[in-house]
């Protein structure tokens, strides 16, 4: 069997399973958000009763992160909603933008959109978050009402997005009926070379079977070169798998994993038990192919879908208004880094923004120092707009208050983030142009998409 194969196995309590069957399945985390939540409390009361309780309240975690810093008041009312709910179940894990329990979420306009607006509790972008909490364990089945939550495959997980009334149903039973997903193999081999990142490498497999290649099937990532990505990279990777269609993406298990996820549970005091999975040495793939890490270069996808894959040196023609990183795929620690790395002792020379992911990474920018500033301070001297407010931001356009968002048409951004349909960072007739962070940075300087070879030395 398949990693996927395996985890789903298990989770069904069967010796084995092939692609194309049908199996209830157990979840180990349930995950929503301010945007989904509501909805899937909505569903859940309906189905099983006003006073119903969750099915297991440990396994259940709520994190407000879409629309969050906004003087939207139905934005607002969400996490209030949120609150409320996980008052009334006695949940553990909800994080909420304030501290105060019996208070209600209100962003405050007037103090501008750079400034810190939360409390002590705030995790930020659900899918960075999740594993910084120590929720994401090798094995295990994650359920979240989001299409970005295969990002946690990058932990030997099978880790999915699902509608509000399938969570809702697992939030009253914790099962879910699921058909097995064939598995597409890419085996990773080389090393990524400098000025090439990780999202280069998910961008290059998107770009060789398209946007919709890999429909209702798992992408899964082995092979010796896995042991040279660092779990942001793999998380980057995995992330994308819904760009592809996937129904997950996942990866190996290896110490690396182990490591990360055993610091994690016991620095926030979740369940620290888990069982990884290991592929069968026979094991049937719909696709293989092989991705030479050494060879990639920086890449970038072009309007108006992911699968639109280009080479960045051969995209100078095309002129920016706007440089995006953030988001759950791009406004990691080591994205800002390669970010910082190819922005220092230079300036941007458009509307350059940045977001991170969540508070935990605000901290390791305005704390880490490179010689006499901080990286946050290298980013800001740049002329980068950084906000301490960690979030989704524009990643998902947002209400018109939203920090980076597409106000107005035919505006040309290039951003770290994971999506570029029309209208998806804004107006439905701006452009949005994918790429790592290096590359964003190279294009910020230039005003034009640039490769970020041509700042970065070996």
């Amino acid at each position: 069997m398949t990693l996927t194969e395996k985890i789903l196995a298990r989770a069904a309590g069967k010796s084995s399973v092939q692609a194309g069957d049908n199996i209830w399945v157990d979840a180990d985390v349930l995950m929503t958000h301010d945007v989904c939540g509501p909805g899937t409390i909505g569903v859940f009361k309906r189905e099983f009763g006003k006073t119903a309780k969750v099915w297991d309240r440990k396994k259940v975690v709520i994190i407000p992160d879409h629309y969050i810093f906004t003087a939207d008041s139905l934005s607002n009312r969400n996490v209030d909603i949120l609150r409320a709910f996980a008052q009334e179940q006695d949940l553990p894990y909800f994080y909420d933008v304030i501290d105060d329990p019996a208070g209600q979420w209100k962003f405050d306009a007037t103090k501008g959109l750079l400034q810190k607006q939360y409390g002590s509790n705030y995790a930020g972008v659900c899918h960075t978050a999740l594993p910084q909490k120590g929720h994401t364990r090798p094995g295990e089945i994650l359920f979240g009402t989001d299409s970005h939550t295969c990002m946690a495959g990058a932990f030997n997980q099978f880790a999915t997005g699902i509608g509000n009334t399938d969570a809702g149903f697992v939030m009253g039973t914790g099962k879910l009926l699921i058909k097995v997903p064939e598995t597409m193999r890419f085996r990773i081999e080389g090393k990524l070379q400098p000025g090439v990142m990780a999202k280069d490498v998910i961008l290059h497999c998107i770009g060789e079977i398209g946007f919709d290649g890999a429909t209702y099937r798992a992408m899964q990532f082995d092979g010796p070169g896995v042991a040279s990505l660092s779990m942001d990279d793999r998380m980057t990777i995995a992330n994308m798998a819904i760009e592809a269609g996937g129904k997950n993406g996942i990866f190996e298990f290896d110490a690396r994993t182990q490591e990360f996820v055993e610091g994690r549970t016991r620095l926030n005091g979740t369940k620290s038990s888990f069982e990884p999975v290991f592929a069968d040495k026979e094991q049937k793939f719909v696709y293989e192919t092989v991705i030479d890490l050494d060879k990639l270069e920086p890449t970038v996808a072009c309007h108006p879908d992911p699968g639109q894959r280009k080479k960045a040196k051969e995209m100078g023609h095309i002129k920016l208004d706007r440089a995006y990183v953030g988001s759950c795929t791009g406004g990691k620690t080591s994205d800002f880094v390669e970010f910082a790395r190819v922005l220092h002792g230079r300036k941007v020379t458009i509307d350059t923004f940045g977001v991170p992911a969540t508070p935990e990474i605000v901290g390791d920018l305005q704390n880490t120092r490179w010689g006499n500033q901080t990286i946050w301070q290298i980013l800001v001297d740049a002329g980068v707009r950084m906000t301490e407010n960690a979030g989704c931001a524009a990643c998902l356009g947002g209400p018109v208050d939203t920090f980076g968002r597409m106000n107005q048409p035919g505006l040309k951004c290039i951003s770290a983030t994971n999506r570029n349909f029309p209208g998806r960072m804004g107006h439905k007739e701006s452009q949005v142009f994918l790429a790592s962070p290096a590359t964003v940075a190279a294009s910020a300087i230039a005003g034009k998409i640039t490769d970020p070879r041509e700042y970065v030395s070996n």
